[in-house]
């Protein structure tokens, strides 16, 4: 009988060049979930986490990667979140330059749908030719993608307008701008499927192999010097779970709502303890809040939370809390509409009517956050888990 350790599983490069002793990473959680206490304890055990960055202060971020340099030893492997904000790319900005100032060489790059000047500034920087001729990338970056149309941005070499943007603002140098078009922007794919959090609801055994076609037509087209590394994630709780992600032929696999139940996670004690017994059945499906009028979706804990049973898009959950408020005998027409109607009537799309500035202090629910909607909210999302973990709890991937 032959034997297969879990060193011997994926790619034998990227357990040389991320400096891990096996492929197995770990995805960054919102809010410090994924904590630099879990960072640290990965790094140690030769794996590799993400710090989750999203939502965090700049000088928390900073005086994370403080300490997670400081309790690693030298080669031991730790990343960074960065993650797309399309309405605040400052945010983006002050990550990158936090990362280019403390050395930190790999990020997860996490939420985007298209290229921004950050994430090109940040795997660019440093960029050289060896002594051998050799394109150099010093900055790894992880793209964590759920549809092939993404998969292609990040395999295909940074967009020449962005390139051009930063050579003129002193980013890069001409030089560097034409070694830029020999590189991919991300050397390391990650597949997400169905997933807690924000989640495309992709089925894995559909989308690994698209994109592993996808892969290698692009890799003819381009003829990179160094193939792209694709790995698994969404779902992966258990060694069947991952062994049938390398099975699949995954480089790599990444985990993470299976993290929040650990000591280190940054989530609290009773949200560790909803996560902790919940099944496989335990989910449902809610309009993520800071994603609306996109219809995204984001996976939830149905269980033990207050998570409204039955509805699970936007209008039904609209509907269901529109029939509560009959209950409060307070008028549904007299609620701020959460939109202009001629707004409504452009984009032809179906808005929630109300927004959680109007509602009643009748109303039992977790959070008056301005601005978020309440069919978001009533479904059980917690956008601060630690900040409420007696009233819902929410599954980040």
């Amino acid at each position: 009988m032959i034997r297969i350790g879990p060193e011997s599983l994926g790619s034998t490069r990227l357990l040389k060049e991320y400096g891990v002793k096996y492929a197995y990473l770990a995805g960054a959680m919102y809010k410090g979930i994924a904590s630099k206490e879990l960072v640290v304890a990965l790094g140690k055990a030769g794996f590799l986490g993400y710090l989750g960055t999203g939502g965090m202060a700049r000088s928390e971020v900073e005086s994370a990667i403080r300490y997670i340099q400081s309790a690693l030893d030298r080669g031991q492997g730790y990343g960074l979140n960065l993650l797309c904000n399309m309405e605040r790319p400052e945010l983006e900005d002050e990550v990158v330059d936090l990362c280019l100032q403390y050395g930190v060489r790999f990020v997860e790059a996490a939420a985007f749908i298209q290229l921004t000047p950050s994430v090109v500034r940040y795997r660019l920087h440093g960029i050289r030719q060896n002594e051998r001729g050799e394109v150099v990338v010093p900055n790894r970056v992880l793209a964590k993608v759920s549809r092939p149309e993404v998969a292609r941005v990040f395999m295909e070499p940074a967009p020449a307008a962005i390139v051009d943007q930063l050579v003129a603002q002193g980013h890069l140098t001409p030089a560097q701008a034409q070694l830029s078009r020999q590189v991919p922007m991300a050397h390391e794919i990650c597949v997400e499927a169905d997933s807690g959090g924000h989640t495309d609801q992709g089925v894995a055994y559909a989308l690994m192999p698209a994109i592993f076609t996808l892969r290698d037509e692009v890799q003819r087209r381009f003829a990179y010097e160094k193939s792209i590394l694709v790995g698994a994630a969404g779902g992966i709780g258990t060694p069947h779970a991952a062994a049938a992600a390398f099975a699949m032929g995954a480089d790599f696999v990444l985990t993470g709502s299976i993290n929040q139940c650990t000591v280190e996670s940054g989530i609290s004690d009773s949200a560790k303890d909803l996560l902790q017994t919940a099944g496989v059945n335990d989910t449902a499906y809610a309009p993520a809040g800071d994603m609306f009028e996109l219809g995204a979706k984001v996976q939830v804990l149905k269980r033990g939370v207050f998570f409204l049973p039955g509805p699970t898009n936007c209008t039904s959950s609209t509907s269901g809390i529109g029939r509560w408020m009959t209950s409060t005998r307070k008028p549904v027409s007299s609620w701020k509409p959460s939109i202009s109607s001629d707004r409504s009537r452009m984009s032809g799309r179906k808005r929630g009517p109300i927004t959680c500035e109007a509602i009643p202090p009748r109303l039992p629910m977790s959070s008056r956050i301005p601005g978020r909607r309440c069919c978001s909210s009533f479904a059980g999302i917690s956008f601060n888990p630690r900040a409420w973990p007696s009233r819902v709890s929410r599954i980040s991937g």
